[in-house]
């Protein structure tokens, strides 16, 4: 193999449970449960777990259109290059960018969130320290895991996270076994009245949220095998599975603390929920390790958001941004790491900064950080959504589904704009501009770099020839073969009842061998045919 190629290329080895890592990964069930059910709590008391549920639903309607994507091109750029082949380079490249913004903010934010969650399970110890060292010797470790072959991040992310909601689903079987706090369970969590009910949209924000990351497996694209099933496959598991476990555990912390008065307003007010219910369900040794499960989970977080964010820039890279060389690979453990440096560099960067803010600290950071990565994530979600309906209606692949994209706009639209009216409060006000600002710089890059845009034009249009014409391809490979047994059988059959001379079998066997080399050369006809209408269809939307 080439040393270009050789540098330039993934390996494709991952199976389904390694592409669904990431996405689990990402999303950080276990962190997610350890905070938003008592923010969503405060806002529409005991109906916490319907709006989780109702979250899952929408982000169902979110997913559609990655998943849907996905079972077409298998490309690590995710939305870069859904949104490249369906609007346009520049829209895919202003996509791609504000992906990468979201990855580069969760990146860092998890390993502030490391040290937090490690300095509070160092004070279950009666022990003090600072969040800082911690957080910065996690970042190391990432970056390690990250470097190295991608099933060993994979792997050890979908280990850590799981053994996590382990922990945290033997506390919601005891909670649920003792009947909460009443003793007896209740549908009154699902069954909520009139003024709760008309607060359970804005509880279900906190919910959404709580999936941003589901589409990280889409960046493995290139690295698992028979991606166009599997990815979809994956995606699609990740937020159905993770939807079912977050009712189950808001319902369970909900019933835990209690629904009536008291019990709200101590599931509202705590900082630490799944830390007090496992302390007074299980004991103080649980706690301790719901502790530790959140130090796990957040660390596996932010390995999953640098492992996806390096491909994502790794496929700009790759396409003409900034240098080709953070196109490249490794060639001893195949992953991107030029691209991977960067990604880590800048978390390194943001975190040492802002730690020297005054009043600042790992939990702070995590909010702060977070809320940025929403903002843009939410941008991303919302192109692609518009992409997903131009290119299938376009094309005529859809009928009635172009409703399922629509309805998750209007999911998406109502999300982001719960996020910044009411106005919120100094700081978190301000988050929303510095994300414009990342926006603007991205859109900056690619108005005035029309080059660039011919690039990524040029390398999209060949992504998409090449998957019509490999599809085509083995398809008339598949026919070929298909009628050499078919042919090779009917002689065996004639040999067996003697109808055919000694002589018959050869011709006949030669017939198929015939019959064959047609279906070959009429296959690489379709196929040159659908890579140059490929290249002709992107061509006229570039």
């Amino acid at each position: 193999m080439p040393k270009l190629e050789q540098e330039t290329s993934f390996r494709s080895q991952l199976s389904f449970w390694e592409a669904i890592a990431l996405s689990i990964g990402i999303m950080a069930p276990t962190a997610a449960m350890a905070l938003n059910g008592a923010l969503a709590a405060g806002i529409t008391g005991s109906a916490v777990p319907l709006a989780f549920l109702l979250a899952t639903v929408a982000v169902g309607l979110t997913s559609f259109a990655f998943i849907q994507f996905s079972r077409y091109f298998a490309h690590s750029g995710s939305s870069y290059a859904f949104n490249g082949i369906a609007l346009g380079p520049r829209a895919g490249f202003f996509s791609g960018w504000a992906l990468l913004g979201t990855y580069l903010a969760f990146t860092a934010a998890s390993i502030a969130e490391v040290g937090s969650f490690f300095q509070a399970l160092l004070a279950d110890f009666q022990m003090q320290a600072g969040w800082l060292p911690f957080a910065v010797i996690a970042g190391v470790c990432i970056w390690l895991l990250a470097y190295n072959d991608i099933t060993l991040s994979t792997r050890l992310t979908l280990v850590l996270e799981g053994l996590s909601v382990f922990l945290i689903l033997i506390i919601a079987g005891a909670i649920l076994f003792k009947g909460g706090a009443s003793g007896h369970l209740t549908l009154v969590p699902f069954i909520p009245d009139g003024a709760q009910l008309s607060l359970v949209g804005s509880a279900a924000v906190f919910g959404f949220l709580s999936f941003a990351g589901f589409e990280g497996a889409a960046t493995l694209a290139e690295e698992t095998r028979n991606p166009r099933r599997t990815i979809p496959i994956a995606m699609l598991t990740a937020v159905v599975g993770t939807g079912l476990f977050y009712t189950l555990v808001t319902y369970a912390q909900t019933v835990g603390f209690g629904t009536d008065a008291a019990g709200i307003k101590a599931f509202a007010a705590s900082t630490a929920p799944l830390g007090e219910l496992g302390q007074h369900y299980l004991g103080g040794v649980m706690a301790t390790l719901i502790n530790a499960g959140a130090v796990v989970s957040a660390f596996a977080s932010a390995l999953g958001t640098a492992t996806a964010g390096a491909r994502l820039l790794f496929s700009l890279g790759r396409d003409g941004f900034i240098s080709e060389r953070l196109g490249t690979t490794s060639r001893r453990t195949g992953s991107p790491y030029l691209a991977l440096a960067v990604i880590m560099v800048i978390a390194f960067a943001v975190v040492l900064v802002w730690s020297t803010a005054p009043e600042i600290n790992g939990a702070t950071l995590f909010g702060y950080l977070g809320s940025i990565g929403v903002f843009l994530i939410l941008v991303a979600y919302i192109l692609t959504n518009v992409g997903a309906l131009r290119f299938f209606m376009v094309r005529r692949l859809w009928s009635w589904q172009w409703c399922i994209p629509v309805a998750a706009l209007l999911v998406l639209l109502y999300t982001l704009y719960s996020n910044i009216y009411p106005v919120p409060a100094p700081p978190n006000n301000l988050f929303p501009y510095v994300a414009l600002v990342w926006l603007l710089i991205g859109l900056g890059i690619i108005i005035a770099s029309p080059a660039l845009a011919r690039r990524i034009g040029k390398s999209l249009e060949e992504q998409e020839g090449f998957s019509k014409a490999r599809e085509a391809r083995e398809a008339a490979s598949g026919e070929a073969e298909t009628n050499a047994a078919e042919a090779a059988n009917t002689t065996q059959v004639a040999t067996r009842a003697g109808v055919v001379e000694e002589r018959q079998p050869e011709a006949k066997t030669r017939k198929p061998q015939s019959a064959a080399d047609e279906a070959a050369t009429q296959g690489a006809a379709d196929a040159d045919e659908a890579s140059a209408d490929a290249a002709g269809d992107s061509e006229s939307e570039s």
